[in-house]
């Protein structure tokens, strides 16, 4: 989405359902892999971890200035840049797309993930007052 200041992958009262092509029935926690975390493993940590507290921009730029080692002094100027363009949105997150967690962006577009097994996951899959998309699909159609 483009804002007037760039880009930005929030949403706000908006809930995104696991992909239809999703692997898994159960939310699987992203595993590590040899070089450390993953995409997935950082955005699950910075989220599960700290429900509504992040912004999708916040998760989004935090993931990637974690893994290309932006030091603290050049984050404001990077994260600049870095929505200067479009981003992928949580929608193309692996964690809604092969590892089963739903999205939740409250009012204020801070997030928090709910695996699709649970009832939190049915509750904002049915709620009528809330905006629902899907995660992008995989494979193409």
């Amino acid at each position: 989405m483009k804002t007037e200041n760039g880009h930005t992958t929030n949403y706000q009262d908006t809930f995104i359902e696991t992909a239809e092509d999703s692997p898994v029935k159960t939310a699987e926690i992203p595993p590590q892999k040899a070089g450390g975390k993953t995409v997935a493993g950082l955005q699950f940590d910075m989220v599960y971890e700290n429900p509504y507290k992040y912004t999708s921009d916040d998760v989004i730029f935090g993931v990637f200035a974690k893994r290309n080692d932006i030091s603290r002094s050049d984050l404001a100027e990077e994260r600049e840049k870095f929505f200067s363009k479009g981003q992928a949105c949580m929608r193309a997150s692996p964690l809604t797309k092969r590892f089963g967690w739903g999205v939740h962006s409250d009012s204020e577009g801070k997030i928090a993930i709910y695996p699709v097994d649970s009832e939190e996951y049915k509750k904002f899959a049915n709620d009528e007052n809330l905006k629902h998309t899907k995660a992008m699909r995989s494979k193409r159609v």
